[in-house]
């Protein structure tokens, strides 16, 4: 494919990044020349400095035999013009970062007549990913396959925790009742992504992610010795779109929700925008102001500001109150590493997201699904199954599958299926597979 990407911000960087693990023909534009330096010397890609706008710009670099046109510059007006003027030049297909979700939301408009194929939204993302956060209150990261039929969940072991000291092997054996599949381990002091073995070792303070069938859910509180929790009052500082996004989303789902913002006058905004929540004008870095709006009542707090810095420390104050559940939004990328091993039970980044949900389109192979794991450079794809792929021809154990990959779980049927050694992978199964980057294109061909 040839793939253009307008926009080397943290959305086009880290798209690029997970392209450079493929043979893609792939070109960045942008005017920062330092920011394309920087790509040029970590990354097996094009750049080109200059206006993704020009029309002469894009017939250099050949937009016309483009398949994909990626606009995810700061200007949402900016990559709809670049969009535009790509499509008409020949671009196959063409997506934009948005920042008005109207445009995603039964919007009386067709964008598709103007050469708008996909829009993407990443306050959107981000407010639905806090929600999932909340709804799984004991974990910091999880994602929902085919409507939750099956799901990864993130969390870090502690001293609670029985499986601590035992093998993948012995846990299995310990908790034969439960349905659970380790997909990935991110241990302090190692760099790289531990994928799990069968003598893989838990450790205490490892950042587990497990593929969990619905029903098993309940089921795997207790092994990681944690307890599930109701949240009904929550803060949310900041009254940035993701701030009022989540409030939205929260409000309608009964939640009781107040928000703090510092400028008055956009707090009265919206006040009236948001009525059914306590919209509050003050500094929620203050001290005072968050024992008299009851933090200690609360039972999670989310902070959105513009400011990672600000996220992380207010998410630290009300842990500290005790409030059970933090999440911060994190943009600075050098922040991610550090969040959680400084006490942040949950972080997201909203332009992280935003590429994960883009590379989609990418991808090559059958793929339904795709989602980012926080702090770990690694995808979890869910593959449906086409006839005459590869990965249907032997049983799982017998597919020479890559060391840097691993089944997740299957779903046949609209049924979640633990995926065993002894399983054959069938036409029309929807896979969930863990994959490392040098592992995707690999994976990929299984199931072509």
């Amino acid at each position: 494919m040839k793939i253009i990407i307008a926009g080397a911000g943290d959305v086009g960087f880290h798209l690029a990044k997970l392209l450079s693990y493929e043979s893609q023909d792939t070109y960045i534009i942008d005017f920062d020349g330092e920011k394309l330096e920087y790509l040029n010397s970590h990354l097996d890609i094009i750049t080109k400095k200059g206006d993704a706008t020009s029309i002469k710009l894009l017939k250099e670099i050949g937009v016309d035999s483009a398949d994909l046109l990626i606009a995810v510059t700061d200007s949402q007006n900016t990559n709809f013009t670049i969009s535009v003027i790509g499509k008409s030049l020949g671009a196959k297909k063409t997506i934009a970062r948005i920042d008005n979700s109207e445009f995603l939301n039964e919007c009386e408009v067709d964008f598709k007549k103007f050469g708008l194929d996909f829009m993407i939204s990443p306050q959107e993302l981000a407010a639905n990913e806090i929600k999932m956060l909340l709804d799984q209150s004991s974990f910091n990261d999880t994602v929902a396959f085919e409507s939750g039929v099956f799901n990864v969940m993130g969390t870090l072991l502690t001293h609670n925790s029985p499986i601590i000291d035992l093998t993948v092997k012995e846990a299995s054996h310990s908790f034969p009742s439960i349905d659970f599949t380790t997909i990935a381990i991110k241990r302090q002091g190692v760099s790289q992504t531990i994928i799990p073995r069968g003598d893989t070792r838990y450790e205490l303070e490892d950042q587990v992610y497990f593929c969990v069938p619905n029903y098993s859910m309940k089921d795997l509180y207790p092994i990681l010795g944690k307890k599930q929790f109701n949240i009904k009052n929550v803060m949310i500082l900041g009254g940035s779109s993701i701030g009022q996004k989540t409030a939205l989303n929260l409000c309608k789902n009964n939640f009781k929700v107040k928000l703090i913002e510092i400028n008055r006058e956009k707090a009265g905004l919206l006040a009236e925008e948001l009525s059914d929540t306590l919209v509050i004008s003050g500094d929620g870095r203050d001290l005072e102001l968050l024992e008299e709006e009851n933090i200690r009542e609360t039972d999670a707090f989310i902070a959105v500001t513009g400011n990672s810095e600000t996220n992380i420390m207010s998410c630290l104050v009300a842990k500290s109150k005790g409030v059970k559940k933090t999440i911060a939004l994190v943009e600075n990328m050098d922040y991610i590493n550090i969040s959680q091993t400084i006490g942040i039970e949950s972080l997201i980044n909203k332009k992280l997201i935003a590429a994960s949900n883009i590379f989609r389109h990418i991808r090559k192979g059958e793929i339904l699904a795709l989602a980012n794991l926080h702090n770990i450079d690694a995808e979890v794809f869910e593959f449906e199954v086409k006839q005459g792929a590869k990965v249907t021809e032997h049983p799982i154990k017998d597919l020479r599958f890559p060391r840097e990959a691993v089944f997740g779980g299957v779903i046949r049927n609209k049924k979640a299926m633990m995926a065993t050694g002894d399983m054959q992978i069938q036409t029309g199964d929807k896979v969930i597979v863990f994959c490392l980057p040098e592992a995707i294109h690999t994976v990929e061909r299984l199931f072509n």
